[in-house]
C-alpha cells in the first residue's frame, strides 16, 4: 500500500526478481539466487492531495508536484508491472444499484478457462504462460489484425513505450484474445491492453 511513500531506491530492488524471478545476493565471499516468483499488487494515489481525477473533489496540487510525486515510479519499474488500472472514488447510489450487464462468475470462469486451455495448446505442459514469453515468441504468437496494428503503433508514440513495455501490451493482449477465443488479436483486444497501462499515461501527461 501507498507504493510512491517508499524510498526510490527500494522500490528499485523490485526490478531484478520481477523480471528473473529470483533474487541475488552477493556478499565478499558468498553469491547466492533464491527463488522468488511471486504476484505483485500494489495502490497509491493518483497524487499527493489523492484527489487528481475524482470525480466529485477538486486537485490542490500543481502539475510539476503530480509529476515529481510519479516520478518515484521509473520507466523501468512500471514496464515490469503487468496491469496498471485507475479506480474511481465510488458513489453511494452506486453502492445501492442493482449491477447492470455484468458477467456472472460462471461467465468469468468460462472465460478464464479459455484462456488456460489456449496457452496449454500454445506451450504444452511445460508450466509457461503468455507473461513468460520471449520477445521471438510474443512475435510468433501475438499475430495483429490491421486495425490492432495501427492503433499499437499509435500508443507506441504517444505513450513513449520501451520494447519491453510495448511486449507487455501484447502478452496481455493476448491473453484477452486467448479469453474470447480468437487466433488474431483486434482492436478492442488491443485497446483494452493499452487501457491497462494508466501509469504510463498519467506520467506522460504530467511530463508534457
Amino acid at each position: 500500500d501507498e507504493l510512491t511513500e517508499f524510498k526510490r531506491h527500494t522500490l528499485e530492488v523490485l526490478r531484478q526478481p520481477l523480471e528473473n524471478k529470483e533474487v541475488h545476493i552477493s556478499r565478499a565471499l558468498h553469491s547466492l539466487n533464491f527463488p522468488a516468483s511471486f504476484l505483485l499488487i500494489a495502490a497509491l494515489n493518483p497524487c499527493p492531495c489523492g484527489f487528481w481525477g475524482d470525480k466529485k473533489r477538486n486537485c490542490s496540487c500543481a502539475s510539476q508536484q503530480i509529476a515529481r510525486y510519479l516520478e518515484k515510479l521509473s520507466g523501468p519499474l512500471l514496464d515490469r508491472i503487468d496491469l496498471q488500472i485507475n479506480v474511481q472514488s465510488i458513489e453511494y447510489d452506486t453502492i445501492k444499484a442493482t449491477p447492470t450487464n455484468c458477467q456472472s462468475s460462471k461467465d468469468l470462469f468460462a472465460g478464464v478457462q479459455n484462456a488456460l486451455n489456449a496457452q496449454h495448446k500454445r506451450f504444452g505442459n511445460n508450466n509457461s504462460w503468455n507473461a513468460h514469453m520471449s520477445s521471438d515468441l510474443v512475435d510468433k504468437h501475438c499475430m495483429l489484425t490491421e486495425s490492432a496494428e495501427a492503433i499499437i503503433k499509435k500508443a507506441f508514440d504517444a505513450l513513449n513505450l520501451s520494447m519491453r513495455g510495448y511486449h507487455k501490451i501484447l502478452r496481455v493482449a493476448r491473453t484477452i484474445a486467448d479469453i474470447e477465443q480468437k487466433d488474431l488479436i483486434d482492436a478492442p483486444n488491443i485497446q483494452e491492453a493499452i487501457m491497462y497501462r494508466s501509469l504510463d499515461q498519467s506520467l506522460e501527461r504530467h511530463r508534457q
